[in-house]
């Protein structure tokens, strides 16, 4: 799959779509198009019967089968001053991140426009659903340092829909957008829903070593009766310590209304750290320590007494078997304050598994 949109390439040698900036102006009209298939399977030692597994987790979300995580197809127009992305997709990826939308959006990854607004600056206007401004993973899994998705990212936008202005510097060191969205991971909005969503985004990249990222979001995503404003920010930084070693930091926090009209707030918040080791051009290793806290079940609803406060954990070994094809493979495990996850009819406080996929694109 071609790269979507560059931030920490030069930093990891793989993308994060989630958290944007901008490509480089280009001089002449390029259509290109592109290709995306992830399959995937996942052995759950809790082994749940009817193979569906976490309700919070939305990425290789399967046990005991072989599936299609995602399946997509792509295509991209740029020019000096439009440029414009349509992607059709496939997959359970697909079937649970677009439950909630029409069906005759289900299978829309991207369709936006963009037109530059300065003939002399790398300013844009873009409109349409776009990927999500927040976080450093994105659905494309080849593209980030781990197999699976974090708790931050399967619960967090992977996708929006509106408008943004951004502007990126002459140097290439800062981008900056302000976001007009539908709500919290929309397309369409939900029924009685009368409210415009907002957010912003700032990237740094002092050196071509680190890069600094700010993201945030501000509206309700639910009717006008049961408004509850929701306030979230995401913060990341990414680092090449080494040629070989590369590190992120991550921490997303946030905080809605507990009823309309209310000045109490529920919060939910999770820290990250991420670390990958390149062997070889062919051989790299990465784990990911983590923990999400939603005691008040805004995101994450476990009605149990402490919610979800869940570690996690994982270690991933990935093999490049051609420079567009890579196997990975991963063992992954929860342990929460709560005993959430259940296992032949009973209920336990851990969960641990192990994925495998193979990715191609072209």
């Amino acid at each position: 799959m071609k790269k979507y949109i560059i931030t920490s390439a030069v930093l990891f040698g793989i993308f994060f779509p989630k958290a944007q900036s901008s490509d480089s102006l280009k001089t002449e009209n390029k259509v290109t198009f592109s290709a995306y298939a992830e399959l995937f399977y996942t052995y759950d030692l809790n082994e749940p019967a009817n193979h569906l597994r976490q309700n919070f987790l939305y990425s290789y979300n399967r046990h005991n089968e072989l599936n299609l995580n995602l399946g997509l197809v792509k295509a991209n127009y740029q020019s000096e001053n439009l440029r414009a992305n349509v992607a059709l997709m496939a997959g359970t990826y697909a079937q649970d991140n677009m439950a909630a939308e029409q069906n005759a959006l289900r299978y829309v990854n991207e369709a936006n426009i963009g037109i530059r607004i300065s003939k002399t600056k790398n300013l844009w206007i873009d409109a349409g659903i776009m990927p999500s401004h927040i976080g450093w993973e994105s659905a494309i899994g080849k593209d980030n340092i781990n197999l699976t998705r974090s708790f931050a990212a399967e619960n967090s936008p992977y996708f929006e829909t509106g408008a943004k202005v951004s502007y990126t510097s002459d140097n290439g060191k800062w981008f900056l957008s302000g976001l007009v969205l539908n709500g919290w991971q929309r397309i369409a909005k939900p029924e009685g829903n009368q409210t415009i969503s907002f957010g912003h985004q700032v990237t740094y990249k002092p050196t071509e070593k680190i890069t600094l990222n700010s993201s945030s979001f501000i509206g309700n995503d639910k009717s006008k009766d049961e408004k509850r404003m929701r306030y979230f920010h995401d913060l990341y930084g990414s680092f090449q310590l080494t040629d070989q070693f590369s590190a992120l930091l991550g921490f997303d926090i946030g905080a809605e209304q507990k009823t309309k009209g209310s000045s109490s707030y529920n919060i939910w918040y999770t820290p990250n750290v991420l670390m990958k080791y390149q062997v070889d051009n062919k051989w790299a290793l990465a784990g990911r320590f983590e923990y999400y806290n939603d005691k008040n079940g805004v995101i994450v609803s476990t009605k149990t007494p402490n919610g979800f406060q869940t570690f996690g954990y994982s270690l991933n070994v990935d093999y490049a078997i051609l420079k567009n094809v890579v196997f990975r493979t991963e063992a992954r495990g929860f342990t929460s304050k709560d005993a959430i996850f259940v296992k032949n009819g009973d209920m336990k406080q851990g969960n641990f598994f192990v994925t495998t996929s193979l990715a191609a694109w072209f």
